[in-house]
């Protein structure tokens, strides 16, 4: 069957039509923040940039777990449509931004909405996509929205641009949330009991956190975090550098280089779901992981452009391997009524990794130069590979039974 068969699920259609919708605002928003920092701090509009960066990356690390306990006390459609009002209210403002302090303000709280909506969205979905192989296309068409969200959007931001100021493209951001927020609110969620049993507030906010750590196959998705965070700072943060200040190409080449990535990792969701019939989400992911690390180690011989590419390209297919089956390892770790603090602590924790990645990535691009960075995060990544490879058991059935004494735990057993 087609990878887009999920899409014949009604309630599933418009999730993924409100995720695709609220996607391609976002993307706008990337563009126009980036000419707004430029119009207020002129040439150290990175410097600023790299700031609310940062500050995006705290926003989901610290917030994401509370959300994840706060989310099986709430009904997740009132959630959800509350949360992207509110972020369209936020880029609603970003217009009026007159100080840089400003900019910072307005994007932590944005993406501490962000950091709340995301998480609980992934955890809705295999509620409503039931089916595993199903359920794997899904998650196969999530990633295919983001790719083409960094591919896209920034031309549709070029073009608005041409005969608009900037500052409209925030607006159309905040209609891209509203649509948003009225998909979801066309549907009906499957219904979800609160089972926490007066569990105190810390331990919900936690329990995502614990379980994850628990897990063996989690602990080695998180070890495969860091590798897709050490190869993607590499390639976000120094492609502009290496291919217009190292190899002295023009502005479109840059582009070029970030569509090959997005290209690559296109490719591989469109063609996972079949692979992932015949081979277990361990081997992928693994191979995924090592794929990167060669790929950034590669990027120490300083290629040319054609290579390069080629390369970008290959990170691409491996991020893909890794991000496209996390959703089903993260199912199939969990109860129901657990998936929301467990998508929360996956989304936490990996947000740490890049939170670790992107500041180093810069820093040494300065001071180590190029060379010395690509070396440098590429035997991170490939560290990390072999740490996930240990700690992911090689004998890993879907679902692991367990045992636990009767006096360790908190929950009430009914006979």
């Amino acid at each position: 069957m087609s990878i887009f068969s999920p899409l014949s699920i009604y309630t599933y259609k418009r999730l993924f039509s409100a995720q695709i919708i609220a996607l391609a605002g976002t993307g706008l928003t990337t563009v126009a923040l980036a000419l707004l920092a430029h119009d207020l701090a002129g040439g150290n509009a990175g410097q600023v940039l790299g700031i609310a960066l940062a500050l995006k990356m705290i926003a989901y690390v610290l917030i994401a777990p509370l959300f994840g306990a706060v989310a099986q006390k709430l009904p997740r459609r009132s959630l959800l449509v509350t949360l992207d009002i509110l972020r369209a209210c936020v880029v609603a403002v970003l217009p009026f931004v007159t100080e840089v302090w400003q900019i910072y303000v307005l994007v932590f709280v944005l993406n501490v909405f962000s950091a709340g909506f995301t998480p609980v969205f992934q955890a809705t979905i295999p509620d409503i996509v039931t089916d595993q192989a199903e359920y794997t296309k899904a998650l196969s068409l999530s990633r295919l929205a983001y790719d083409l969200e960094n591919l896209l959007s920034p031309m549709l931001a070029a073009a608005l641009i041409a005969i608009l100021t900037f500052d409209v493209l925030f607006l159309m951001n905040g209609l891209a949330f509203i649509l948003s927020a009225s998909l979801v609110l066309s549907v009906t969620l499957p219904g979800r009991k609160d089972e926490s049993h007066g569990e105190l507030f810390w331990t919900r906010v936690t329990k995502g956190t614990r379980i994850y750590l628990k897990t063996p196959r989690l602990k080695g998705l998180l070890a495969l975090s860091m590798v897709v965070s050490s190869a993607g700072a590499m390639q976000i943060v120094n492609t502009v550098v290496y291919v217009q200040s190292y190899l002295g190409l023009a502005e479109e080449w840059v582009a070029i280089a970030f569509a090959a990535a997005g290209g690559g990792s296109m490719a591989a969701a469109l063609t996972l779901p079949g692979i992932l019939r015949r081979v277990a989400p361990r081997s992928c992911m693994l191979s995924g992981g090592f794929l990167l690390s060669v790929s950034v180690l590669a990027g120490s011989a300083m290629p040319g452009i054609n290579s390069l590419i080629l390369l970008w390209f290959l990170m691409g297919i491996g991020m893909s391997m890794i991000l496209t089956p996390a959703g089903r390892l993260l199912t199939q770790s969990s109860r129901e009524k657990d998936r929301p603090a467990l998508f929360a602590a996956q989304f936490s924790l990996s947000h740490a990794c890049w939170l670790i990645t992107y500041p180093l990535a810069g820093w040494l691009g300065v001071q180590l130069g190029l060379m010395g960075a690509f070396i440098a995060l590429g035997s991170i990544a490939l560290v990390s590979a072999v740490v996930a490879t240990s700690l992911w058991p090689r004998r890993d059935p879907d679902y692991l039974e367990h045992t636990h004494r009767a006096t360790t735990h908190d929950h009430y057993h009914y006979h």
